[in-house]
């Protein structure tokens, strides 16, 4: 069997009865666990407007979480490039990758990260922007713009590192045909897009051109995960992103619930019918069915590398199951 790598993508959730600083200080002790137990990537999502995320700045957590480990690549998963000016990306993974040498990713995509009014606020939002914004982002960096462009004499300073290597980011595979041309890697979003990955996955390695930072396609597929020793706390602890899913869709944001507050709430039967389409998503129990789901998952898609999501209000449970996780794929290779 095709050996798959594991790695995490934090929200960095801030959870009922919780803060932004408790959020923060437990992002960094999960990176560290997750650095000691071989997680390959530890990626940070932009999100913005968010109450229960704490990560509307990945740059800055990035380089926390970099200074606070030795090993494990660190990384935007992702920055969502039309909130921002390429040249501004490059600048900062420029210094990101000065700062931590061989360590760093850029992970980009075409999502606002937030909603409309909120993505104004930041600057005029245009999805159609991404494939240039994409190739300006890269051609700031080579400095390979043409004598007759207006930015051919524009520096990404630091200039005497390189960018970072690149994935594209992508939900419904809108992007996959463009990151194999560019040579660049490709991430999936399946812990939370109801598209299914293969085509997307597919038009991505028709395309591929090998570059220097990839020469050969990387797939990297997202997954929703809860562990705990047994299938029924697994399923308890999931129940936060059932209330977080059906509040998101009604546009009443708020912290990360309990699963106790979940557990409580009074579900109605469009509300469930909403919980019922994402825990499909997710993949939850005991640690050999999560392995199991896993290890599907990746047969299924033909993925390189899974990473693996777990918005569990609980802090001590949720370094708990990326522990059983690893645990589980050490025991069951």
């Amino acid at each position: 069997m095709k050996r798959v790598d594991l790695s995490v993508l934090d929200l960095v959730p801030i959870g009922a009865g919780s803060s932004s600083r408790q959020a923060l200080s437990h992002m960094v002790e999960l990176a560290r666990l997750a650095e000691e137990l071989g997680y390959v990537r530890f990626w940070l999502a932009e999100h913005h407007g968010m109450p229960s995320i704490a990560s509307s700045a990945p740059e800055i957590l990035i380089a926390r979480v970099a200074s606070a480990t030795r090993r494990i690549r660190v990384g935007a998963g992702g920055i969502m490039l039309p909130n921002h000016a390429p040249l501004r990306i490059a600048e900062a993974f420029h210094t990101l990758a000065a700062l931590f040498p061989g360590r760093i990713d850029l992970g980009v995509g075409r999502a606002p990260g937030t909603d409309p009014v909120t993505s104004a606020a930041l600057r005029p939002f245009d999805a159609a922007q991404f494939p240039s914004q994409l190739q300006e982002l890269l051609a700031l960096s080579q400095r390979s713009f043409p004598p007759d462009h207006p930015f051919h004499g524009v520096r990404v300073v630091p200039e005497d590192v390189e960018l970072p290597p690149v994935w594209v980011l992508g939900s419904s595979g809108a992007t996959a045909g463009l990151a194999g041309q560019l040579g660049l890697g490709y991430g999936f979003a399946s812990h939370f897009s109801f598209e299914p990955p293969g085509p997307a996955i597919a038009a991505y390695r028709r395309a591929f051109r090998p570059s220097p930072q990839f020469p050969q396609p990387h797939v990297i597929v997202g997954a929703t995960v809860f562990c705990a020793p047994t299938d029924e706390e697994a399923d308890y602890l999931a129940r936060s992103m059932d209330l977080s899913w059906v509040r998101l869709r009604r546009g009443q944001l708020g912290r990360l619930p309990s699963p106790e507050e979940a557990t409580a709430y009074p579900y109605t039967e469009e509300e469930r019918h909403i919980v019922a389409q994402y825990r499909q998503l997710a993949i939850w129990g005991s640690p050999a069915k999560v392995r199991d789901r896993l290890l599907a998952l990746a047969a299924e898609t033909g993925a390189d590398e899974i990473m693996i999501s777990s918005m569990i209000h609980d802090p001590p449970a949720r370094l708990r199951s990326y522990r059983l996780v690893m645990e589980a794929f050490a025991s069951g290779r």
